[in-house]
């Protein structure tokens, strides 16, 4: 099982189309430094995005988005523990209760997994998609990789069986001396082990908008990127703010290995910023390449309202 975690730095960057993706930086100016994590999994860390309310409540959903609540249609999110050691692998167990109270057994499998977990911080800054593995009496189990302390969200992407896709998240604790990272400035690249992947294109809000993410490395294009999840990439989006959640799908169909090119249809339904979170493989190893984007907003007249904003750093991603 691959498990992988994306964290910042500082890198070079450029700007990112001209206009629509404004990338910002993930972490809040003048937030407090050396702030304590309790280990009350609702209260907000102390970066200036942690403005978001908690997940264990529901919350009003914008159509497109998901990841706001516990429960939804009668399931829901049911973890063993929500406080966890800071910097160390730690198992998560968790069961997804049905309509009737009682574990769920029966899922569809999407993008060739039955269910996807997504760990991200509150302030957007690390990020880890892992695949739990369900037992007969339907508990699933997963190690998560080491997490700095500090406040998180995670998210179960499934399809029950006989029943439509759905999100719910809950939220984590990891105690300890939480320091904010000074503010990442626009990007619109990261480099990961070596490879470069560039992020191309133009969010609108409440429009679809195509996405086209390139992978080189070493200058050269890498046109052999291994099938992952059904797919030659697989894309997250996170809302800054409440952490809503956006699982975007691939234009081309699958026929084999390929690349440079991964393109995407995200439909992002409010204006605002988002962390987007691209996992690839290559050489049977899976990376995340992360960024930050801002979606404009539109006029009457669908011209977008947001200007450009001016390059600054982007990130790098570490495999847990």
């Amino acid at each position: 099982m691959s498990v992988f975690f994306a964290r910042l730095s500082a890198s070079p960057a450029v700007k990112l189309g001209a206009y629509g993706i404004l990338l910002v930086g993930l972490l809040g100016a003048g937030a407090a430094v050396g702030a304590a994590v309790g280990p009350d999994p609702t209260t907000p860390s102390h970066s200036t995005h942690d403005t978001a309310p908690p997940a264990t409540a529901a919350t009003a959903d914008t159509p497109g988005l998901a990841g706001l609540a516990v429960s939804q249609d009668g399931y829901q999110l049911q973890m063993t523990a929500t406080t966890f050691p800071a910097n160390t692998p730690a198992e998560l167990q968790f069961v997804i209760a049905g309509t009737d109270g009682s574990p769920v057994t029966g899922f569809d499998v999407a993008h060739d997994k039955e269910l996807h977990f997504i760990v991200v911080s509150r302030d957007l800054a690390t990020f880890a998609h892992v695949h739990p593995e369900r037992d007969r009496s339907g508990t699933w189990t997963v190690t998560a990789p080491a997490m700095p302390p500090g406040s998180y969200r995670v998210y179960a992407d499934f399809v029950p069986t006989g029943g439509t896709g759905l999100t719910l998240a809950a939220d984590l604790a990891v105690p300890g001396d939480y320091t904010p990272q000074p503010v990442a400035a626009p990007s619109d690249a990261d480099t990961v082990d070596g490879y470069d992947v560039a992020f191309d294109g133009n969010l609108v809000a409440d429009e679809e908008s195509e996405l086209t993410v390139t992978v080189t490395r070493n200058g050269e294009p890498v046109t052999d990127l291994d099938p992952y999840l059904g797919a030659l990439g697989h894309l997250v989006a996170i809302r800054d703010g409440d952490l809503a959640y956006l699982h975007v799908h691939p234009l081309d169909d699958l026929d084999g290995p390929g690349g440079p090119a991964v393109r995407f249809a995200v439909d992002v339904p409010t204006a605002g910023t988002y962390g987007l979170y691209f996992d690839f493989s290559h050489g049977d190893t899976v990376r995340t390449a992360a960024v930050t984007a801002t979606a404009a907003s539109t006029t009457s007249t669908g011209t977008p309202t947001t200007e450009a904003a001016s390059p600054g750093a982007g990130h790098d991603e570490h495999e847990g």
